[in-house]
């Protein structure tokens, strides 16, 4: 028999004897056994610094050859092999789910209730609006977050985390959205994941305090992004993405809108709606 065989055994035996007293340390044996941290060390998690360099594709066969420090991918479709090779070459890996909408192609989703669904997404059929007050949802959401680490993730940007802004099928509040963020946040972090907030600028204030770093699309193109820079006074980055075409094509307008984006210290991308590598331009030298 295996030394950590027969150690597991010993704990095992220990709480049959001893009752509640050994839990805490079995678990914490338990997830040191089989995930290489302890709970009790929960708090040692992936923090990018404010200048970090990033690419985020969540379409087509991942491009892994740019030369930057951390790539946002989809946690669904990206595969442990993957994210081990582009953490061998030095990157991070931040893994993207939704956390407020049901998408029906995803292999989980089976597993929520009618009464989880809401309202469908605009311009998305296939996709619908979770109620996030659901114990069902929040017990998905943390399997999700259980895929993460077991993928080898360094952190998570969960999506569509400020659905209490639009007509939803549900009548949450503000308060609810911020209890399930917060909820998602404390969860990632005691399985050592770092996480993003995901837009959501009206509560980028309160949430800064519990999220690593904020991704943002097209603050630039509607004037937001000072609302974010709350991140960057915190020592956190904003990963922020343009989707105007202009930015692309006039060379004055792009030099414009990255000037800014350098004086706020954001990481800011010039990509493609889609999200599928067809062009990158980056605002940082």
């Amino acid at each position: 028999m295996k030394p950590t065989t027969i150690l597991l055994w010993a704990f095992l035996l220990a709480i049959l004897k001893f009752g509640s007293c050994m839990r805490l340390l079995v678990v914490s044996f338990i997830a040191l056994l089989f995930y290489g941290s302890p709970l009790l060390a929960a708090d040692d998690w992936y923090r990018p610094p404010v200048s970090v360099t990033w690419q985020w594709q969540l379409d087509g066969v991942i491009n892994e050859s740019y030369d930057v420090d951390l790539y946002n991918i989809d946690l669904f479709d990206s595969s442990a092999e993957l994210i081990q090779r582009l953490q061998s070459s030095g990157k991070k890996v931040i893994c993207a789910f939704s956390a407020g909408s049901y998408e029906d192609w995803r292999s989980d989703a089976s597993i929520f209730a009618p009464q989880d669904l809401g309202k469908t997404l605009s311009g998305w059929d296939n996709e619908k609006w979770l109620d996030i007050r659901s114990k069902n949802v929040h017990k998905i959401m943390l399997a999700r977050l259980d895929m993460a680490v077991q993928k080898g993730c360094d952190g998570v940007e969960p999506d569509k985390v400020d659905g209490y802004r639009t007509n939803t099928g549900f009548p949450f509040r503000a308060n609810d959205q911020l209890t399930f963020n917060r909820l998602l946040a404390d969860e990632a972090h005691k399985r050592g994941l770092a996480i993003g907030l995901k837009n959501n600028l009206d509560q980028a204030r309160v949430l800064s305090d519990h999220f690593d770093f904020a991704v943002n699309e097209q603050c630039f193109e509607f004037s937001e992004c000072r609302t974010l820079s709350i991140f960057i006074k915190k020592g956190k980055p904003v990963l922020n993405v343009e989707y105007r075409k202009i930015y692309v094509d006039d060379l004055s307008e792009r030099a414009s809108m990255c000037k800014q984006s350098l004086a706020l210290e954001f990481s800011s991308l010039l990509l493609p709606s889609d999200l599928n590598d067809a062009f990158r331009v980056s605002c940082q030298p």
